[in-house]
């Protein structure tokens, strides 16, 4: 076995909260408005990008994507931007990106092997570019290669023995550019390559043309491009949204992946010091077909270093391939968040490619211009390289590549196990590389229980059908397993061609604290635990039941209560939170009862349906009893991550973010019912006068803190006697919990997710533990080891993990992350009934 050698550490950079500047775009028809409120996913709606009425990944149901409709080329007249002198590549000499539509809408004109179509916009609004090179074909070619793409999925058997498919499919190769803003070069690697495949002479390249379709998402992340920033402008790391989807770019090329089915994609990134090139160290999902992955991306990699090579700069003389060069855990390919992990699951060879040279952050702002152009010229040099690398391995290796993506599919729908990959497989694959999983026969969603909410397993079931995940729904009752179910459960039979990403999604996860010393990023997640749905898994049995495909959820609003008669809300879920606030911006009387259900005057009717119907919630009749505790529109002063104050504008609330600086300024608390901390608000480094204003609202108001800031401005304030015990920093994934009825509304969720855990010990007069870590180890998926202070998941068992209580301010610390991301989505109601109750003081 080739020894792996230590490496340097490649750190994670968390960009939080980050402000873009406003931008205009100009209007026209049929264009969304570049400044769009966040608007409501409508109940029974499946998730895809917008994109044109041809486009092989516009709106794409269930068990089908949209199918061709024209040839190639398709001249689409991209609509141009204004020129804007602040965009940040121009310092570097690389393409603004109001100079890309006119480059592409050159190209198609000049070239017939060019089409360039908007696929979405960014949170912005700033267009999101799919562009196709490849020979011309006419509208029955293309349609023909859609059949043949569907069939390799749909049927895996016929297209093995397809003697034509394999020789006249073109294989599909995508290049994603861009989706961290501030890494600019692969976007000018990409249009490098696309000008030389649209006008070259060169036999052999035109050749290619005909065997092969390249696709590029020439930028992924435009807002993020202009600002000179990681994250997208909504503040999410795009890159790693691949599994949750939130954001308009991660959605975008989701449906890119589904539509077009790689056989190869690559994710060009930077800066590393040393051009990167996947595949990725241990540990390695373990619902890969990895086998028909390693072997590929292994060749490829090694294809890339070639390539770089050639090119002749002292600085790319080679390339650091994390499998062979790195030890266990230093850059692996485990979590689904990522772009290229998330693409194996869809039959791709998927790598991330990190340039070289940095140029962003202190060097941007520091080096001479000179130097950050001949890095970013060497960096671009890159990136083409190693496009131009891994399209000719597809080209070179297509009926291999095509075979295997057709195994891929044919192990899901034949529920085959995974293959045992023996050492020395590729060089340097040994134990240490084992990972695998037993996909259960089926998965049951009930469509709703006394415990879980009917919105949460029609949002988890549209998110499925989203990703291209089979969900059917059973006709009348059933049993399985030893459980009865209801007619109208859905069903996710595994036998199924994107098994892998179904489990990913649904199963639990694993607890891999012992396998490798650390992680780069998340090591667990969970829709099935966390998205608040009821999930059951059947190992060996099928389900006996009729059932029928799944495009979309089935409604879930009703208004069950007779006309005349005051209304309830059990709030459970961010859909129930989502109607409360909706109702409550209404100037609706709305009140609270000490179980967390919300009472609305028989007076509303007419706008309790259109809440009803809109965020898919059940309303009942009020239950005898006091009305509770006035519920008025609620106000949140939030200084918070990026992803949190995300989630709660999702979720209704008025948030107006604050920070230590903004209350120095006077920020105005006299309306607000709520603070939110998080990050960025340090009571001790506030003056006198605003600790004094500060200490006004604490008198009365509400507080919730989420973290490590949050309980030490709970510590500074003096608001809630309790001790705080941190876990390991780095410590994350799903954790078992045990609720109370209580502040949180009780219906308390059985796991959450922590990064970073924290627990409250020495609980003090008036503090409850509304929420506990579950007894032994909490830990059910992700990584979790003690920190040098011995503080691990067994110092956290049976510790409060979230606490309450009055001290002036009605107070409540989360030592958990309910909102990590915009993911744990079945956590949100729980946030919301604490600001409700910290609110009502």
């Amino acid at each position: 076995m080739v020894a792996r050698r230590s490496a340097r550490r490649v750190l994670l950079v968390l960009m939080l909260a980050l402000v873009l500047p406003t931008l205009t775009v100009p209007a026209q028809a049929g264009t969304p408005s570049a400044h769009r409120d966040p608007g409501y996913v409508e109940h029974g709606a499946t998730a895809a990008a917008a994109g044109t009425a041809h486009s092989p990944v516009a709106a794409h149901g269930v068990n089908h994507r949209g199918g061709d409709r024209e040839g190639y080329p398709r001249r689409t007249e991209l609509r141009v931007f204004p020129t804007d002198a602040g965009d940040k590549a121009v310092k570097l000499g690389l393409l603004p990106y109001h100079d890309l539509a006119p480059a592409l809408n050159d190209l198609q004109a000049r070239s017939d092997r060019v089409s360039a179509e908007v696929i979405g916009q960014s949170t912005l609004g700033r267009d999101l570019y799919l562009v196709t090179v490849t020979a011309p074909e006419t509208p029955e070619q293309a349609r023909q290669q859609d059949r043949w793409r569907e069939r390799i999925e749909n049927d895996p058997a016929a297209a093995a023995k397809d003697s034509r498919l394999a020789r006249d499919y073109k294989a599909p190769v995508w290049i994603n550019a861009n989706i961290h803003g501030d890494e600019w070069e692969g976007t000018d690697g990409a249009m490098r390559v696309i000008e030389d495949l649209a006008t070259t002479t060169d036999p052999a390249e035109v050749r290619l043309l005909d065997s092969t379709r390249v696709y590029f998402t020439v930028t992924n992340n435009p807002d993020g491009r202009v600002a000179g920033t990681r994250a997208n402008a909504a503040g999410f790391d795009v890159n790693r949204d691949h599994i949750t989807s939130t954001q308009p770019e991660s959605k975008a090329v989701r449906d890119v992946v589904i539509g077009t089915q790689p056989l190869v994609m690559l994710d060009e990134h930077g800066y590393t010091g040393t051009t990167l090139i996947e595949p990725g160290t241990p540990p390695h999902g373990q619902n890969y077909e990895y086998d028909l992955y390693l072997k590929h991306a292994y060749e490829n990699a090694l294809g890339m270093e070639k390539a770089i090579a050639e090119l002749g700069h002292p600085e790319t003389a080679r390339a650091d391939i994390p499998f062979r060069d790195f030890p266990p855990g230093e850059w692996d390919d485990w979590p689904p968040i990522f772009t290229p992990m998330y693409a194996i699951y869809h039959g791709a060879v998927g790598h991330t490619v990190e340039v070289p040279l940095r140029v962003n952050r202190t060097e941007y702002d520091t080096l001479p211009v000179e130097e950050l152009r001949r890095r970013s010229a060497i960096n671009t040099d890159v990136a083409a390289a190693t496009i131009s690398a891994g399209i000719a391995y597809a080209e070179d290796n297509r009926r291999e590549l095509i075979a295997d993506q057709i195994e891929v599919f044919r192990r899901g729908w034949e529920g085959e196990s995974q293959r045992e990959i023996p050492d020395g497989y590729v060089p340097g694959f040994g134990e240490e590389d084992r990972y695998s999983a037993e996909f259960p026969r089926a998965y049951v969603i009930p469509a709703g229980t006394a415990q879980r909410s009917a919105p949460a397993a029609a949002r988890l079931v549209d998110h499925l059908v989203a990703n291209d995940v089979r969900v059917t729904r059973a006709k009348h009752a059933f049993r399985l397993s030893g459980r009865n179910h209801a007619a109208g459960s859905y069903v996710v039979d595994m036998r199924q061609p994107k098994r892998g990403l179904a489990n990913v999604i649904l199963a639990d996860g694993k607890d891999i604290s012992a396998d490798v010393p650390r992680m780069y990023d998340i090591s667990g997640w969970s829709h099935g635990l966390l998205w608040g749905a009821t999930v059951d898994a059947s190992r060996s049995q099928a389900p006996k039941v009729r059932t029928t495909p799944v495009p979309a959820a089935s409604p879930t609003g009703s208004v069950d209560a007779p006309r005349g008669k005051d209304l309830a809300l059990r709030v459970v879920d961010g859909k129930d939170v989502q109607a409360v606030n909706f109702l409550a911006g209404q100037d609706i009387a709305l009140h609270r009862r000490d179980d967390g259900t919300v009472l609305v005057p028989a007076s509303a009717r007419r706008q309790v349906e259109t809440a009803a119907e809109r965020f898919g919630v059940r309303f009942t009749r009020a239950g005898p009893g006091e009305r509770g505790t006035p519920l008025p529109a609620p106000v949140v002063a939030a200084s918070a991550s990026a992803d949190e104050l995300f989630v709660l504008r999702e979720l209704g609330f008025d948030v107006r973010p604050v920070s230590t600086q903004a209350l120095e300024d006077g920020f105005d608390l006299t309306e607000v019912g709520t603070l939110f901390v998080s990050a960025g608000l340090s009571y001790t480094g506030l003056s006198d006068a605003a600790r004094g204003r500060l200490d006004d609202f604490l008198a009365d108001g509400g507080v919730v803190t989420r973290g490590a800031a949050g309980a030490t401005f709970n510590e500074e304030a003096g608001l809630l006697p309790v001790t705080t015990v941190a876990g390991r920093s780095d410590a994350n994934g799903v954790v078992a919990v045990s609720g109370v009825q209580g502040v949180l509304g009780g219906a308390a969720p059985e796991h959450s997710f922590v990064y970073s855990p924290l627990w409250f010990t020495e609980l003090g007069e008036g503090v409850v533990a509304e929420q506990r870590y579950g007894e032994g180890n909490p830990l059910v998926a992700g990584h979790w080891l003690p920190g040098d202070d011995g503080n691990g998941p067994a110092q956290a068992a049976g510790e409060a993990s979230v606490v309450s209580g009055v001290a002036g301010a009605r107070t409540v610390l989360f030592g958990t992350e309910p909102l990590f991301r915009g993911h744990p989505k079945g956590l949100y109601g729980h946030v919301a009934q604490a600001l409700y109750w910290t609110a009502a003081g």
